[in-house]
């Protein structure tokens, strides 16, 4: 008796890997959408809900997430480069996880939007610290909100206006850029078949990734696990343009809050021009640059750290009128 021709026997080969694939597909992207949003807290704004994380005990850092992130980089970003214990607030800006999308998009908008989040969880004030495409809202927030601002932490900064993107030197072409993050399937299987294929798109050079520290390492494979789902990223990295519109332009010379620039001049993601030109017009700025390190100054977390913390100590002490203690917006806490 003949057996099933080998078409067959490859049909149905087939067919059980691609079950299987959709299993973990699903089982995956539901485990992370349940924990992306277990792991933050929602408040109302005229500009629509926003959502965000935190933890720490102290006077509160803003941190805000760059181009693809969301209120779970945020905590990263500052897990990575605050101080032990600090205080820390990490938001999703408009169209990120969480937070909506208004018609409104702007970076000035979005620094409004921001405030109205400190109004809701009863903050006068605080530090920020941004990185990336967090930077121009972060800026407008200064200059926007002088006697809610402290101090002012800016890494690897993304262009502004008056600056554009025509410097920049992105490891990939843009067009790769776009398909990776059209649907959550193309970065879902590179993450599971060649993960260590995705460090560079995230300028995690294989010169940079060898000079890393384990500490270093588990943060860029978070990092870049932490853009899943793209499909909840989409609406905001959409938006990122904003930041150089030209209606958007920013009067760094009116913002009065101390500043620390960080920035690697080997950046492929954001121009070291852009820190230089930020450094040349705020009127109380240190920088710390780095000849190496690309966009997430890998080989260096441990002096930015130590720097951040040297620099909110001597800009932003603790607040004695502000409550120390976490917050919660849960009835219970």
């Amino acid at each position: 008796m003949r057996g099933p021709p080998l078409r067959w026997l490859l049909l149905l080969a087939t067919s059980s890997a691609l079950v299987a694939i959709g299993w973990a597909y699903t089982s995956d992207m539901r485990t992370i959408a349940a924990r992306l949003e277990a792991g933050a807290q929602v408040v109302q704004t005229a500009f629509g809900p926003v959502a965000f994380a935190t933890g720490g005990q102290g006077a509160p850092v803003l941190v805000i997430h760059g181009a693809g992130g969301g209120h779970d980089q945020g905590r990263l970003m500052a897990e990575a480069f605050l101080p032990e214990g600090q205080r820390w607030i990490a938001p999703s800006r408009f169209g990120y996880p969480g937070s909506a999308m208004p018609e409104d998009g702007s970076t000035a908008a979005q620094a409004d939007a921001l405030a109205q989040m400190l109004d809701a969880l009863g903050l006068d004030r605080g530090s920020v610290a941004a990185m990336s495409g967090g930077a121009p809202p972060a800026l407008h927030f200064a200059q926007r909100h002088p006697e809610r601002t402290e101090a002012l932490v800016l890494l690897s900064l993304a262009p502004f206006a008056p600056l554009d993107a025509e410097e920049q030197d992105l490891p990939i072409p843009i067009w790769l850029y776009d398909a990776l993050f059209a649907t959550d399937l193309p970065l879902w299987a590179l993450s599971r078949l060649a993960p260590g294929a995705l460090a560079p798109i995230f300028d995690a050079r294989p010169e940079l990734t060898a000079q890393m520290t384990a500490t270093e390492a588990a943060f860029l494979v978070a990092m870049i696990a932490a853009f899943l789902p793209v499909t909840q990223r989409r609406m905001g990295l959409a938006n990122e343009g904003a930041a150089i519109d030209p209606a958007a332009a920013l009067d760094l010379g009116a913002i009065v809050a101390p500043a620390l620039i960080v920035h690697a001049s080997d950046d492929r993601i954001t121009p070291l021009t852009t820190a230089s030109f930020a450094a040349e017009r705020l009127p109380q700025v240190e920088t710390l640059f780095f000849d190496t390190g690309g966009h997430l100054l890998l080989g260096h977390h441990a002096a930015v750290k130590d720097r951040i913390g040297d620099f909110l100590a001597a800009h932003a002490p603790l607040a004695a009128t502000q409550d120390t203690a976490p917050f919660s917006l849960d009835p219970d806490p």
